[in-house]
């Protein structure tokens, strides 16, 4: 799964960090961090966090397989998302 978050749309509201605290983190009281590349098991705590988001800037892209096996071969991108 990837997902993408609108920083220009964000207006800090928290949501996703108390919904999907594994994935999304609110650094001081404006900048968000997230992984880009959540894992598949974290995907329903994502999709509330996505649906909750007051100003919709979360965009989920369910591609599975692709996400899936970059992480097996190693591959893992750090957190992304800073205002």
């Amino acid at each position: 799964m990837r997902l993408v978050v609108d920083l220009n749309r964000c207006q800090g509201y928290a949501q996703c960090a108390f919904l999907a605290p594994d994935v999304f983190t609110m650094h001081g009281d404006e900048a968000l961090l997230y992984n880009p590349h959540a894992d598949r098991t974290q995907r329903e705590q994502v999709m509330r966090a996505a649906t909750a988001c007051p100003v919709q800037a979360i965009l989920v892209d369910d591609l599975g397989d692709t996400a899936d096996a970059a992480e097996e071969d190693g591959v893992r991108e750090g957190l992304s998302g800073v205002r």
